[in-house]
């Protein structure tokens, strides 16, 4: 088939474009110039503590965790509200979504054990009752080994006035928390300040883990 002028002119013009992309981008892989986006891949963890506002708070504040998501969990009946939660049995908690090749399930855990009142059966701080009480809802063997050897730790370090009594739980159904409870502390500042400051929340822990509370 004969080429026209024009048809011959086209093709070279495409065909040299292709190699400048080519060579544009030989060895593209080897330059530390070219950013290649890799998939992260995130995990979660379910801790109860207390007003989940605050626990939401103190977490979003990790290096490597990503989002925090109040809701409620434990319970016996599904799709809790906040009006319906503590009669059903559900705790106060949050998810904490991270990314575990910045921050470890093991930190994730110590963190949480620091900034609540471990030894507190009844609730915590100024919120009292079963939806307030703490647990650890874990995932597997793996992570119920983390959680027991860090309280068994914590133990043996005698710094709380009484043995901690954070349980260690099977993870069941998280059922989000309504919108308005969501990122509180960054929505509702003054409220949220008065209310943590008022309940004695960082008073306490700060006296717990100084080991300065009363034996």
């Amino acid at each position: 088939m004969k080429l026209s002028q024009t048809t011959l002119i086209a093709v070279l013009a495409g065909g040299a474009a292709t190699l400048a992309t080519f060579f544009m981008n030989a060895g593209a892989e080897n330059d530390p110039k070219v950013q290649v986006q890799t998939a992260v891949t995130l995990e979660s963890a379910i801790f109860a503590g207390g007003c989940f506002w605050c626990v939401e708070s103190d977490f979003d504040k990790v290096d490597g965790v990503e989002e925090t998501i109040s809701g409620y969990t434990g319970g016996d009946t599904t799709d809790p509200t906040y009006k319906t939660h503590t009669k059903q049995g559900h705790l106060e908690a949050v998810k904490v979504i991270y990314d575990p090749a910045k921050v470890e399930y093991a930190e994730l855990v110590s963190y949480f054990f620091r900034h609540i009142d471990p030894v507190d059966a009844g609730g915590q701080f100024c919120d009292r009752g079963n939806s307030y009480t703490t647990a650890v809802f874990v995932d597997g063997d793996e992570e119920r080994a983390i959680v027991e050897a860090e309280i068994a730790e914590i133990d043996a370090s005698n710094i709380l006035p009484a043995p901690v009594v954070t349980k260690v739980r099977d993870e069941v159904a998280f059922y989000d928390a309504e919108g308005y409870h969501q990122d509180y502390y960054l929505k509702n500042a003054v409220r949220y300040n008065f209310y943590r400051q008022g309940c004695g929340r960082d008073k306490r822990v700060k006296e717990l883990w100084s080991g300065k509370a009363k034996k």
